[in-house]
């Protein structure tokens, strides 16, 4: 089967890859000339613009986008939609919101273009190890594409979930279970790292933990990936960021009264970190020492000079 596969980057131009690999073949669009020539120089065909992709492509057409949510999403399928006929097929792979992905699903159906949103797990590592794909859409388009799915998958790791807008709500809880998990993680090695008294070799914790625990998962085996490489992770800063995913989780769950503390809490870690020196830590400091005479650290102004 032949696609085209709008985006290049990490994620898009290792699908193209693991597409061929598996007897497919995607055309590629990216608007920047780097990307192309990247995905050129590892054999993956490309053209130079919307128009030439959909030129290169049989009926009933299947386009791929893979490019951050959001406004770049919106307008890369507004445009493409202007160049596709009826019975074709748009694919969102990226991390859109599912509202979004309900609202462009009714827009293209209105031009007789079907929408699939696909949620795509697996990162830089799917090209080996394959793509979790969770897939929303009507049942006769999913068909069409189900070859491709079932290529980019692994064994079992690919469903059909539900309408559209379905694929990218369970990518969406998926993503917020992920910050939970990644919190837990990091909160029991930072007891463990704490622990002076013992000498704990966390990499090695990291390593053992792999192997018949039962807290053993693919987030654990890149643990000690990263622990492996940097065992006191001296390179990395504590900075994380919040991609979207996370909120819409606990805000879908507000609108559904769904208690979920943990990712919610894992979420608000994340903008903990973003704020070394937060406002309301110096309040609270402030307010410590107010009804209690608590002692407070007092910032060291720099040297002026004068």
């Amino acid at each position: 089967m032949r696609i085209g596969m709008i985006g290049l980057g990490k994620m898009g131009a290792n699908m193209a890859l693991r597409l061929a690999r598996n007897g497919h073949e995607a055309v590629g669009y990216d608007m920047s000339p780097d990307a192309r020539a990247a995905a050129g120089a590892e054999g993956i065909a490309t053209v130079g613009s919307l128009q030439e992709l959909v030129a290169n492509l049989d009926a009933p057409r299947v386009v791929w986008v893979m490019v951050p949510a959001g406004k770049p999403t919106d307008s890369t399928i507004e445009a493409l939609a202007g160049e596709l006929c009826a019975g074709d097929i748009v694919i969102d792979g990226g991390n859109s919101r599912y509202d979004d992905s309900v609202r462009l699903a009714t827009s293209l159906s209105g031009r007789s273009v079907g929408f699939i949103d696909a949620g795509t797990s697996g990162g830089i590592w799917g090209l080996e190890e394959g793509y979790c794909l969770m897939v929303g859409g009507s049942a006769d388009d999913v068909s069409v594409c189900e070859p491709i799915f079932r290529a980019l998958a692994p064994d079992g790791g690919y469903a059909h979930v539900g309408t559209a807008g379905a694929g990218h709500f369970v990518k969406m809880v998926h993503n917020g279970i992920e910050y939970g998990l990644m919190q837990a993680y990091a909160e029991g090695f930072a007891l463990l790292e704490a622990a002076g008294d013992f000498d704990l070799d966390l990499h090695e914790i990291a390593s053992i933990w792999r192997y018949g625990s039962v807290i053993r998962s693919w987030l654990l085996d890149l643990t000690e990936r990263a622990l492996r490489d940097d065992p006191d992770l001296s390179d990395i800063a504590g900075y994380v960021a919040d991609s979207g995913e996370g909120r819409w989780t606990v805000q879908a769950a507000i609108e559904r009264h769904v208690p979920v503390p943990v990712i919610a809490t894992s979420l608000f870690v994340r903008y903990a970190s973003q704020q070394p020196d937060a406002f309301a830590g110096k309040l609270t400091a402030a307010l410590r020492n107010q009804f209690g005479g608590h002692a407070v650290k007092r910032e060291i102004s720099g040297d002026s000079g004068s």
